[in-house]
């Protein structure tokens, strides 16, 4: 093996994520136990593709979500194209931006990473070049003759994604750099949707929209994010920051949100999720400590 090509079969996504109903029915059903076996691995995978010694290209050609993200962003070769939605959606449904979303979230310069994790806004391709989540732009209909060449000559794969692949459009997320970078400085909750008030009294429209968005999401997935970037900022070693999630998704699953938030937007589709705590105001940083504890030694998540 020289080289390993991560794409998708036929449809309109790279990867959407993983089983939310599965990870549903086992909070309510038998503990967490399936739930937490199933992040228990996908991290392993996670990590491992991390640290994987051979180049890895991941072709964002569609949604790249949730799962997605996690194993698109260890590549070393992230390809975008003009079909890219890139997200971070769970703080609508109450879980976290796991697989390894703490550690990629808090390097993306200007707030952005923050500014993903709690409103779970979507990047096209062009957004994701631009924040540097992909490092390359190639037009949907290069990509046969991309693939192609890359399997012919695995040790030229820089040298060919360098080539004129299509010029990316004007990342539109840009244009809010600098609202994003004011807005979303604290790693205080309360101080980020104090800020977006300030700028809607003043007529601000884009803080209005995003206020309204956050409006939606669990708060408690929201102070998590928060205090999972922070945290991931000042780590060094990637299985730190995969053991620090595998802490949250133990507790996380349990906790009310998820199994709420999962029935509101994806099986019900009602999208009216009853958030337990519902203010921000009411996660408290007991709660939070309690969420980010060590597991007993024998339940800590360890590498492959």
């Amino acid at each position: 093996v020289e080289a390993v090509i991560l794409d998708h079969a036929e449809g309109r996504g790279f990867c959407a994520g993983g089983d939310i109903a599965m990870l549903r029915n086992s909070a309510l059903n038998d503990g967490g136990v399936s739930g937490r076996k199933f992040f228990h691995d996908e991290y392993q995978l996670n990590h491992q593709m991390f640290t994987y010694p051979k180049p890895i290209v991941a072709f964002m050609d569609g949604i790249t979500m949730g799962g997605g993200v996690g194993i698109a962003q260890p590549a070393k070769f992230r390809v975008a194209t003009e079909n890219t939605r890139f997200a971070m959606p769970e703080s609508g449904i109450g879980l976290f931006p796991d697989v390894g979303g703490g550690w990629y979230l808090a390097r993306i310069g200007g707030r952005i990473g923050q500014f993903l994790a709690l409103t779970g806004a979507r990047l096209d391709g062009a957004e994701a070049l631009w924040t540097g989540i992909a490092t390359h732009y190639v037009e949907h209909a290069m990509l046969d003759d991309i693939k192609a060449r890359i399997a012919q000559h695995p040790d030229r794969i820089a040298g060919i994604l360098a080539e004129p692949t299509g010029t990316p459009p004007e990342a539109k997320v840009k244009a809010n750099a600098d609202r994003i970078a004011k807005h979303f400085a604290s790693d205080s909750y309360e101080d980020i949707l104090a800020s977006l008030d300030k700028a809607v009294e003043a007529g601000d429209d884009w803080a209005a929209k995003e206020r309204d968005t956050l409006g939606t999401k669990s708060p408690q997935t929201c102070k998590v994010a928060l205090r999972q970037i922070a945290t991931s900022a000042g780590l060094t070693d990637f299985a730190d920051n995969m053991a620090m999630e595998y802490r949250i998704a133990s507790r996380v699953l349990l906790r009310p949100d998820f199994a709420e938030g999962v029935r509101a937007v994806i099986l019900d589709k009602t999208n009216d999720p009853k958030w337990d705590p519902a203010t921000p105001e009411g996660v408290s940083e007991d709660l939070l400590d309690a969420i980010f504890a060590p597991l007993p030694p024998e339940e800590e998540w360890k590498p492959l």
